[in-house]
């Protein structure tokens, strides 16, 4: 691909490359974002099913760690980027522009995956056929994302097109994953499937094998023990000391912890009310998973929970925005969307605001505060499929000081469309609830708060309201950034990611970012306190067909 001087790119010869027309920059307020480099995979891998899922993306950062210090005798290799590898790479000298690099064989635990299971033999493959050694120890930031019937992990800091690691299932799809840099026992990466069946691995065991396995996998709801419906979305408990949460397309929510064996007895009682939220505990301490939320009929599309942990948000096919108290396991709040069903979630990083997208092509912004919709995003022509906040960019008016004013964030849709917001509450302009008859609603800047009647009882779903009731947003800038339909958006300290719904990924770098600072920095995140990059994961699970 090359750049001309029109910002356009040119189209080569690869099915993957820049579609004509596509420009390589936008503009915001602050600079061009301008597009660095991509990340995708290699058609010739895909096994089956490519469009039979959609991608989902997650960031993962691995901390140092001392590696075994008797390398073993590698039976494959693949290739690596520069970043984090260059020393590691300069210990083998020159190369064609790529070095290759074998992994020490790791030493974690854990259950095989046996290949007579429902899933079947799980095989990891490389994109490069050259063997060396090295006793590089995996540490730095990667990008983990699944296509079809493969799960692959790109390195985040190389411009390397090609991923440097695929794990292939052969009976069953990946669909939804997520990451724990704050794992004690290594084990950081749970990957839900297709099928229903849940994957615990160590991600720097999977970079550090050289095998055709999958290494060190617990395995839960094996064979659909506990549930045979789809996964749709998972999430670690911040906090939860190894505990995390596994969502399905039957309405249900299951709480695993990986202290525990994932073969246990873990029968639960017949659902009495689908229509009703309802927790029912499993019937022995041993039993994984530990417990069953029974969310609402239909899918569960998305979870998300606050940054401490402290609340969790679903979204669902019944078009539903749902809070709980995940500690009181108690439903908070909620509302429906306007029209049809939601397929996103997220938390500001101060936990006031949640936002939805979903079938009404609109960005809702939720108030913790108000336990209502604050604000409509009105800009997309499709689907809402992805939602972020940028947790890394400030107001210009900031002074660093106090608490956050102006909230910047960015949404994805079918339409195939960046679309980067900025929230003021005390700015937008705000209607009033009631206006004469046959006269038009009146509007009001300042605080939505006067504006609201008092907060609802604890536990109430509010039906839509209308659409002259809620402010409306504009967006800050819109722009078309893939041909095909977006799946996600991820912030960096450095970048933002859009993720397309088959598997193509595009690094913008931000205004004053260096081309050298983007690429050699090892540490996007180094306060878990402050922007935990393990906690972000994109996509959705809803799509038009």
């Amino acid at each position: 691909m090359i750049s001309t001087a029109n910002g356009m790119m040119q189209t080569a010869s690869s099915s993957n490359a820049q579609s004509p027309g596509l420009k390589t920059y936008f503009k915001t307020p602050e600079g061009k974002y301008k597009l660095q480099y991509e990340k995708t995979h290699p058609s010739g891998l895909l096994h089956y099913g490519h469009g039979k899922t959609v991608t989902q993306a997650t960031l993962a950062n691995l901390k140092d760690k001392p590696a075994p210090s008797t390398p073993t005798a590698p039976s494959s290799s693949f290739s690596t980027g520069s970043g984090v590898r260059s020393a590691a790479a300069r210990l083998l000298g020159g190369g064609n522009g790529t070095r290759a690099l074998s992994f020490v064989a790791g030493n974690g635990g854990g259950k095989s995956v046996s290949a007579s299971s429902r899933v079947g033999s799980l095989v990891a493959s490389s994109s490069s056929t050259s063997t060396s050694t090295s006793n590089f120890d995996g540490k730095g930031n990667y990008l983990i994302f699944n296509v079809g019937d493969a799960i692959f992990i790109s390195d985040l800091n190389s411009q390397d097109k090609d991923p440097i690691k695929s794990i292939h299932f052969s009976n069953s799809n990946p669909v939804c994953h997520a990451f724990d840099q704050d794992a004690k026992d290594g084990h950081d990466l749970i990957i839900g499937l297709s099928c229903g069946d849940v994957y615990l691995v160590s991600l720097r065991q999977q970079l550090q094998d050289v095998g055709k396995k999958l290494v060190g996998a617990q395995h839960y709801n094996k064979d659909g023990s506990v549930s045979n419906s789809r996964c749709t979305s998972i999430a670690w408990v911040p906090g939860g000391d190894g505990a995390f949460v596994v969502a399905y397309a039957d309405g249900n929510l299951y709480v695993y912890e990986k202290s525990k064996d994932g073969a246990g007895d873990s029968s639960f009682p017949v659902i009495k009310d689908p229509a009703q939220f309802s927790v029912s505990h499993a019937r022995y301490n041993k039993s994984n998973p530990t417990a069953r939320w029974h969310i609402c009929q239909g899918s569960v599309n998305s979870i998300a929970f606050s940054t401490d942990g402290s609340y969790l948000a679903t979204v669902g096919r019944d078009g539903y925005l749902r809070v709980f108290d995940y500690s009181k396991q108690q439903l908070i709040c909620g509302g429906k969307s306007y029209y049809g069903a939601l397929l996103c979630c997220t938390w500001s990083m101060d936990g006031k605001y949640i936002l939805t997208g979903g079938e009404d092509d609109l960005v809702q912004v939720w108030s913790m505060e108000d336990r209502k919709v604050v604000a409509w995003g009105e800009g997309h022509n499709s689907w809402v499929s992805g939602v972020a906040f940028d947790s890394y960019w400030s107001s210009p008016n900031s002074d660093g000081m106090g608490e956050t004013v102006m909230y910047r964030f960015g949404s994805v849709g079918q339409d195939t469309q960046l679309l980067l917001w900025d929230l003021e509450m005390d700015e937008i302009v705000v209607p009033l609830r009631r206006c004469p008859p046959g006269g038009s609603p009146t509007y009001s800047a300042g605080s939505q708060s006067s504006h609201w009647d008092n907060a609802l009882p604890v536990g109430t779903l509010q039906p839509a309201p209308s659409l002259r009731d809620v402010p409306k947003l504009s967006p800050l800038v819109a722009h078309r950034v893939h041909t095909e339909p977006l799946s996600g958006v991820m912030f960096t300290q450095e970048s933002v990611l859009t993720v397309c719904r088959d598997g193509h990924i595009k690094v913008w770098v931000r205004p004053g970012v260096s081309e050298t600072q983007s690429n050699n920095s090892s540490e996007l995140s180094t306060s878990s306190k402050e922007k935990p990059l393990s906690s972000v994961k994109v996509g959705s699970s809803g799509y038009k067909q």
